[in-house]
């Protein structure tokens, strides 16, 4: 027979699981979101000329149990006589007190075309496997804690609570780069084939991600690093750029600048939407530097 205790743990379990869709009606986010190409739009993949790699990490509310946790790993390779991008981006964001587990990979190609001599455009597209999960292993029972005191004495419980909560899905994302030497203007589309994320069986499609980002760099005088046969120019510039994003009923701008002085790049940059207000407030999120 099931315990009281057992069905109240069950139940509140499905509230918060039905609320889930909520929680994750927006898709984790870098503050320097720059510095997560293949994260902002496919089409990067490649785009250095060269090979790449790179880790991102993020932990917000620290302070706090429930916190959020995402991590970003990549590479990306450009292959010079194919005039191709590939890629690989592998995500895993944790968030709750319960810890919504997500893991993401996902394998990009992009192809470079040459409009012109000054303009050139480059497709990409990335096929990605989610696997999602609650960690119910984070979660204590009544009988691991001092019924007098409270205090936990126990990090083994009688308990037993298999849910199989988890889901699996492919998701499918696409994006463009018109660019210059100097300036970029790119679009990209996540979850174009809005994939059902529910843990308990729902309909609860991932809606898409759609954003829009460019720039423009504005080359300074070259610096001059080392001396003699080592002497080399260095990068000065200024590079003021945006993004948009929306998703679902969730939109957001960046806007900012990055000062390049290599090898160092400083940035400071806005975020909010104070033209569209929430609940009656203005929309102004963050500072970010």
């Amino acid at each position: 027979m099931v315990s009281n205790r057992k069905l109240k743990l069950l139940f509140s379990a499905l509230l918060v699981l039905a609320n889930l869709s909520n929680a994750w009606a927006q898709d984790p986010q870098f503050s320097q979101f720059y510095a997560a190409p293949l994260y902002l739009n496919p089409a990067f993949a490649g785009s250095t000329g060269q090979a790449r790699v790179g880790m991102n990490y993020r932990n917000q509310w620290p302070s706090l149990e429930a916190n959020f946790t995402t991590m970003s790993v990549y590479g990306d390779y450009f292959i010079e006589d194919k005039k191709s991008g590939v890629g690989l981006l592998i995500s895993r964001d944790v968030e709750g007190l319960a810890g919504l587990r997500s893991l993401q990979i996902g394998a990009q190609y992009s192809y470079e075309l040459e409009i012109n001599k000054n303009l050139g455009f480059r497709p990409g597209f990335q096929v990605a496997m989610f696997q999602r999960d609650i960690n119910f292993g984070n979660l204590t029972f009544g009988d691991q804690f001092d019924a007098t005191t409270g205090n936990l004495i126990s990090p083994q419980t009688a308990e037993t609570f298999n849910t199989g909560f988890n889901k699996f899905f492919v998701d499918l994302s696409a994006g463009g780069i018109f660019f210059t030497r100097t300036a970029w203007l790119g679009i990209a589309a996540h979850h174009l084939n809005r994939p059902n994320q529910s843990l308990i069986g729902e309909n609860s499609p991932l809606p898409i991600k759609y954003s829009l980002h460019g720039g423009f760099k504005f080359k300074m005088r070259p610096g001059v690093q080392g001396s003699g046969v080592y002497m080399r120019n260095t990068e000065r510039s200024i590079s003021p750029a945006f993004q948009y994003r929306h998703q679902g009923q969730f939109d957001q701008l960046d806007l900012g600048v990055y000062f390049t002085l290599e090898p160092l790049v400083f940035g400071a940059w806005y975020r909010g939407v104070p033209f569209k207000p929430v609940n009656g407030f203005v929309n102004n999120e963050s500072i970010v530097f």
